[in-house]
């Protein structure tokens, strides 16, 4: 090969590079605001402390947001007090439970009345699958006291819990407020052949993976008691113990807490109801940096500080809206 040739190679084979290079920088340009566009996302937040200490204090940058294995820009970290101390708080009753919860509606009637006046408490009671309200959320805290009563005992013709609370959240209003559910119920599906399948041969019943995503699409917390109703099926070890384990996937995997005494009628609901208070006076609302996908759906998020001494729980995953112009 001639001297000539050679640098003619040579000079078509850098030009060939440049070509390259620019493609590449050109379609990197194309993509990069796509691919870094975000949307702001809700998500209320609980602390509490690891020992027997006071909570930590915990601020802005103090916390880490990972949506998937990517971690995402805090936008906004307000403790739930003053301007965004609003709550409302709806008391779900099952109508299945034995009579003997009469025992406790004092106790639910003294949480009632406790609640600050930024609270708004609603009353309302489960069966076939539906519910009714007794009282609708209201700053009358002593109305909405007035308005718990006995579980009528009825096992009902279509007794499904989860269905329950899914009609409640799908109903409520969305606002800027936090949202509870104390959910009071055994928790099981007594309802059989849920669309022509056999859930009992389920270890978790398909309505509870359906409540989960209701609540963390419309970032309802439930915080679940447990309390046994009537009938065979509450004598039914699987039964009971599979009630109790979708009442407990239901409030963690929505950023709450189940309680409960194993099988038994618990004694008082006071010191759940004070674990309850506790955690409502100690939340933050969250506002992230999320990326969106295509269309909107849910998406795993996790929280965590390197705070000492204290844990920040949330829902599981958090509902992103689709990114813009999809």
């Amino acid at each position: 090969m001639s001297y000539f040739r050679l640098i003619r190679s040579s000079l078509v084979a850098l030009a060939m590079v440049f070509l390259l290079v620019g493609a590449l920088s050109l379609q990197a340009q194309q993509t990069t605001p796509a691919a870094t566009a975000t949307v702001p996302v809700r998500l209320t937040v609980t602390l509490s402390a690891t020992g027997d200490g006071p909570i930590p204090t915990v601020n802005k940058d103090d916390v880490i947001v990972r949506q998937g294995r990517d971690r995402r820009k805090v936008i906004s970290w307000e403790p739930a007090r003053g301007e965004h101390a609003g709550l409302e708080l709806f008391i779900l009753i099952d109508d299945v439970l034995t009579t003997s919860l009469g025992g406790q509606l004092n106790t639910l009637r003294d949480f009632i009345n406790a609640q600050p006046p930024t609270t708004s408490v609603g009353v309302g009671y489960m069966s076939n699958a539906g519910f009714q309200i007794a009282q609708n959320l209201t700053i009358d805290h002593a109305l909405a006291a007035r308005a718990l009563r006995l579980p009528r005992g009825n096992v009902g013709a279509m007794g499904n819990p989860y269905r329950s609370v899914m009609a409640l959240m799908n109903g409520w209003p969305q606002h800027q407020n936090r949202r509870v559910v104390i959910m009071v119920a055994d928790g099981i599906v007594r309802m059989r052949n849920v669309s022509g399948s056999n859930s009992r041969m389920l270890t978790t019943d398909p309505d509870v993976n359906s409540a989960i995503s209701v609540a963390q699409r419309t970032g309802t917390i439930i915080q679940s008691i447990y309390f046994p109703g009537v009938g065979h099926f509450q004598r039914n070890f699987w039964e009971a113990t599979n009630g109790q384990n979708g009442m407990s996937r239901l409030s963690e995997d929505s950023g709450g807490e189940s309680f409960f005494l194993g099988l038994q009628t618990p004694v008082s609901f006071s010191p759940w109801l004070d674990s309850i208070q506790r955690i409502l006076e100690n939340q933050a609302i969250l506002e992230f940096a999320a990326v969106p996908n295509r269309r909107a759906g849910l998406q795993n998020v996790d929280l965590s500080t390197e705070i000492p001494g204290v844990e920040l729980m949330s829902a599981r995953s958090v509902w992103v809206p689709a990114a813009s112009g999809q």
